[in-house]
């Protein structure tokens, strides 16, 4: 198999809300976050501060939903690195389109430790395939 590319995606920033963690029918969880990244810069013609928001939904599989499930909450700041997937649906007639980040690393900055005995190391895992969980995931 040729690699035609990379996709690869990296985010630094502040949870929109908590976690939301579901369980597939095989009882592997899945959690979704909200992260909100921006970028801060000063319009050339007045002066003033400006502020773009961007927002990424973002998916986490296994072990690494679980610590996520568990250890974020709103507000909470992250390092994430993962992949793009695009899937596509028709509703009423229209086709729709969704673009997440499938995770597969994931390290919390907050300071914050997750436990006496817990590693400091980012916690990674490979990504699911996405055909083997799309049927799978409840949401």
């Amino acid at each position: 198999m040729t690699n035609r590319g990379i996709n690869k995606v990296t985010l630094i920033g502040n949870l929109g809300g908590d976690p939301e963690t579901r369980y597939t029918g095989a009882g592997k969880p899945v959690t979704q976050l909200s992260i909100a990244t921006s970028e801060r810069w000063r319009d050339a013609q007045t002066g003033d501060i400006k502020e773009r928001v961007e927002w990424h939904q973002v998916v986490m599989f296994d072990k690494l939903a679980e610590i996520a499930g568990e250890y974020l909450s709103k507000g909470s700041r992250v390092y994430v690195e993962g992949a793009n997937r695009t899937s596509s649906w028709e509703q009423d007639g229209i086709k729709r389109f969704r673009t997440q980040v499938y995770a597969s690393e994931l390290q919390m900055l907050d300071g914050k430790s997750r436990s006496a005995d817990a590693a400091e190391e980012p916690v990674s895992e490979s990504p699911p395939v996405a055909a083997e969980m799309e049927d799978d995931i409840p949401f």
